[in-house]
């Protein structure tokens, strides 16, 4: 246990699958390795976390689509996407002595339990990660939209949305050298500026559930550490006034 108490107990980290490719497309296990370590420690300082993993590292369906693929069927190929992630993320983990279950909104009984509300809650009670698989069990629905419903079906405290950037900006900084960074975010104004943190449907119900969103980059070892202890990492995203205050940083 960490000496230092965390601001949260309970979160539910949304990895994108591009985090597992490292260099290439695929699954890398030295990158997979990496993010494992650091959800690791962190359960090993009692804080539950479950976790929701998307797929784009092997399955883009939106291309598909634009291809003429019915999005139904693009959609349910990229939830068996995640599957493939979220049992490389496990065996990365029980590899580091980390035990965790991988749940999964279609059935896949020879490999994963199928995703029961209590069940997970059981889990993250007995110190076990958590890894939710096969998105909503829903076509037209992202894995960003999964994150929000699964955090708010868990007592999430809050919900990390890691990145490979340090926040929200007001634009791309990579095509915008004068693009800045914010701090702190009320919800409604991430709609009304249309900014690319979660899909609308994802942000809106963590609006109606007052669930902050944690926006930060996992890519700096530690960081996910950091986020649970309070320390001022990333974006805050939430409700303005005292809530949105008394989150990280504050």
């Amino acid at each position: 246990m960490s000496a230092v108490q965390p601001r949260f107990r309970r979160v539910l980290l949304k990895i994108s699958g591009e985090a597992f490719a490292g260099k290439e497309t695929g699954v890398d296990v030295a990158t997979t390795d990496a993010m494992a370590k650091q959800i690791a420690d962190v359960s090993r300082d009692g804080v539950s976390v479950a976790i929701v993993v998307g797929g784009g590292n092997i399955w883009r369906g939106k291309i598909h689509e634009e291809a003429g693929m019915d999005r139904a069927t693009a959609d349910y190929m990229g939830m068996l996407a995640t599957v493939i992630n979220a049992l490389a993320l496990q065996d990365s983990l029980e590899r580091m002595g980390t035990p965790s279950r991988v749940q999964t909104a279609i059935s896949m009984h020879q490999i994963a339990e199928p995703y029961i509300r209590r069940r997970a809650i059981r889990h993250l009670e007995k110190g076990r990660v958590v890894i939710f698989a096969g998105g909503t069990g829903n076509p037209y629905f992202t894995t960003d939209t999964t994150a929000a419903l699964r955090a708010v079906e868990v007592n999430a405290e809050a919900l990390l949305k890691a990145t490979r950037v340090d926040g929200v900006y007001s634009a791309d900084p990579k095509k915008d050298p004068t693009a800045t960074r914010f701090d702190q975010l009320p919800y409604l104004e991430v709609l009304q500026r249309g900014l690319e943190v979660m899909d609308n449907t994802a942000l809106t119900l963590c609006m109606d559930n007052n669930l902050p969103i944690i926006v930060f980059d996992m890519a700096v070892p530690g960081n996910i550490r950091r986020v649970i202890l309070g320390e001022s990492i990333g974006t805050v995203v939430g409700k303005p006034g005292p809530t949105l205050a008394g989150t990280v940083g504050a």
